[in-house]
This record gives C-alpha cells, sequence and structure tokens, in this order.
C-alpha cells in the first residue's frame, strides 16, 4: 500500500486525487493533507480520509480547523513549517505537490531533501527554480511524477526511450476560450472562466486564457526532461484529446490521447509504475470524428513569447515572469485590471529586472519579491 501526502488537498488536483485514492482505496493511505485555508472542505476531508496529520497555510485559521476537529487522533499544524512537517512525514511514499504558485516551492524542496517520491502539479516551483529543484532530486533519487496532462503525456512517451532519441517535444493546448475571439479588451472575468473542454482552479484557467500557462509548461518542460527550449513547440490542438506528443530523431511521433480528465494522469502518477484499471471510461475515437492543429497566434497572446524570452536568458527570468504573472491574475480575478493589462504588466516588469545569472536560491526568492511589489506598483500607477 502507497501512502500519500497531498499539499493542496482543497485545489483542483488534490480533490481529484483524493477521488481516485477513494475509488481504490485498497492500494493508497492518506497520510497527511494540507490547504491554504479552506477550513470546510479540509475538515470534512479530514473526517473521510483520517490522515496523521493536517496543516492549514493559513496559520490564523488553524484554531479554527483544531477546534471543529476536536478529538480527531492526529495532529493539526499551520504555516509553511507544518506544510514541511507534512511533506516530510516519515512513513510517506509520495507526496502530490498540489499548491498553486511560488507558495508550493519550499515545501516540494523539503520533501525532495527527505527522499519522498513527488507528483508534480505546482509547474511554477519548476519555472522558478528548475535547476535547482532537478539538481536536489538527482541528488537524493528522487522521481519527479509529473501530474499536468501535458508533462504526464510527455513522460508515459519517453518511458523506456533511449538517451538522444528525441528530436522535439510537442506541447498541445486548446487555445482556451478566447482562441477565436478578435476583440480582448471586452473580455470578462465570467468569460475567461468558462474553459472550454478542462475544469480546473481559477488561477491555470486565467492562465490558459492568455496561453501563460502554455508558456509556463514550456518552462517547466525544459527543466524536468532536460529538453533545450529550442526543440519545445506548442501546438493548438482545440478539442485536447491528444495531451502532447514527443517527435524522434526518426521522424516518427508518438502521442497520449485520453479524455479530458485530470483524473487519468493524477491516476498514473499515484500508482506509477502500474496502472489502475478502470479509472475511467476510454476514448470513442469515432464519436470525436476530427482531430485539428494550428499554430499559436503570438501577437495575439504575448504571454507565450514572454516565457520561451525568459527561460531563453534564464537566471532568474522565469521567476519574474511568475511572480508577475500570479499578480496581474490575481488582480484581475479581483476584477481591478483588465483581461488585456495582464501581458501589459508581465512586459513592463520583465523590462526593469536585472537578470541574476545562476542565482541561489535566495537570489531566486528576492526576485520573486521584487517582480511581485514591482507588479503591484504598475497596477497602483
Amino acid at each position: 500500500m502507497k501512502k500519500v501526502a497531498i499539499l493542496g488537498s482543497t485545489g483542483s488536483i488534490g480533490t481529484n486525487a483524493l477521488w481516485v485514492i477513494s475509488k481504490f482505496q485498497q492500494h493508497f493511505e492518506v497520510v497527511g493533507l494540507t490547504a491554504d485555508k479552506n477550513v470546510d472542505l479540509l475538515e470534512k476531508q479530514v473526517r473521510q480520509f483520517n490522515p496523521k496529520i493536517v496543516c492549514l497555510a493559513d496559520e490564523e485559521k488553524t484554531g479554527i480547523l483544531a477546534e471543529r476537529l476536536k478529538g480527531y487522533p492526529g495532529e493539526v499544524v499551520g504555516g509553511q513549517a507544518g506544510l514541511i512537517k507534512v511533506a516530510c512525514q516519515a512513513d510517506v511514499d509520495l507526496v502530490i505537490c498540489a499548491i498553486v504558485g511560488s507558495a508550493g516551492l519550499i515545501p516540494l524542496l523539503e520533501a525532495i531533501k527527505a527522499k519522498k517520491q513527488i507528483g508534480l502539479a505546482n509547474k511554477e516551483a519548476l519555472v522558478m527554480a528548475g535547476r535547482i529543484v532537478m539538481e536536489l532530486a538527482r541528488q537524493n533519487g528522487v522521481k519527479i511524477l509529473p501530474l499536468d496532462s501535458e508533462h504526464n503525456a510527455i513522460f508515459q512517451c519517453l518511458e523506456g526511450k533511449a538517451p538522444g532519441t528525441v528530436k522535439k517535444i510537442i506541447l498541445t493546448g486548446s487555445g482556451g476560450p478566447f482562441r477565436q475571439r478578435m476583440d480582448l479588451e471586452t473580455i470578462t472575468l465570467e468569460e475567461t472562466l468558462k474553459h472550454p473542454t478542462w475544469q480546473m482552479g481559477k488561477k491555470i484557467t486565467v492562465d490558459s486564457a492568455t496561453l501563460m500557462n502554455k508558456g509556463l509548461e514550456v518552462i517547466e518542460a525544459h527543466y524536468l526532461f532536460d529538453i533545450p527550449v529550442s526543440d519545445i513547440t506548442v501546438v493548438i490542438h482545440p478539442q485536447s484529446i491528444i495531451h502532447s506528443m514527443v517527435e524522434f530523431v526518426d521522424g516518427s511521433i508518438l502521442a497520449q490521447m485520453s479524455v479530458t480528465d485530470m483524473r487519468i494522469p493524477i491516476a498514473y502518477a499515484l500508482s506509477y509504475p502500474e496502472r489502475l484499471a478502470g479509472v475511467l471510461s476510454g476514448l470513442n475515437l469515432t464519436q470525436i470524428g476530427m482531430l485539428s492543429f494550428q499554430e499559436p497566434d503570438l501577437d495575439k497572446f504575448p504571454c507565450l513569447s514572454y516565457s520561451y524570452e525568459a527561460v531563453t536568458k534564464g537566471g532568474t527570468g522565469p521567476a519574474v515572469l511568475n511572480a508577475a504573472n500570479e499578480i496581474a491574475v490575481q488582480q484581475f480575478l479581483n476584477k481591478e485590471i483588465k483581461f488585456t493589462d495582464i501581458p501589459k504588466i508581465i512586459k513592463k516588469v520583465m523590462g526593469t529586472h536585472k537578470i541574476i545569472e545562476s542565482p541561489t536560491l535566495d537570489e531566486i526568492l528576492m526576485a520573486d519579491t521584487w517582480a511581485r511589489e514591482k507588479a503591484r506598483n504598475i497596477i497602483k500607477n
């Protein structure tokens, strides 16, 4: 039986992971759960899965959770120290890292140091500090299993393939809800949150609409699979049936296909190297009928090109890109800026940043803090 801790159990990835675990209870035991501030849902999850330890990142609400869980035999902890304690539990085999944004970086690094196998959904951690994360994983013999549908697809296509045989990684993306829309100035928050093919959290849904999510995935793939950025391309695939592809040096291409449901890649990461039978129904290809592909419009969605620029320059560039985006997206979610302001803010922050090459973790975190403050000031003015 595999023992699992989930960092970010109340989000989209976390709840889907718990759905898989509940369906295959004979294979998994939940040891730890964490959330940001969703006391109500976390309480329900604790009562259902009875973990040994539970954490709220929002320390002000930890007391509320502890009061509600009176009589619960496990431990209730709070803050970043609590997140780390859950991630590093001695009997945990697999840590699902599903905390949204930069907040997930430090717990991820600590879990790697504790030699835990990682199920990674937090792409921002690799965007910020991919070199450091992957180097630490190699030093500790830790395997990182991607939970994103795209990187999980690439991981499956690359399994068992000889080094030096890969020519190109092809990341697919739906194109978001505004792929065919000409006027982006009048886009509302409500329209943005209606993704055409996936059910996801708010932040990632906005990122999908701007194509920033695809840009972050390019950076993640670069570090995760040790592939040059020049060998990673993005293709718009509105049906979201092919989750990504790998082209090999002989001209052949392998693609991973499935229904558009995150529970399939999550189940594969949970059960790896085995596969769970009957997670969901398979594809009916005759009902799908047609699969189409097109190039992304970088003039219309410049966030994708900003991501290529950031990872090509390297150093603290990707961390600054990510931090500026997180602030801009949050302000859009708060209805304080327009949809089209998101890339403008990111461009301004990146344009004023002096990149530090081969940064330490402290320098990355400082660049992250600087970029957030810079973005906030741009929005205020």
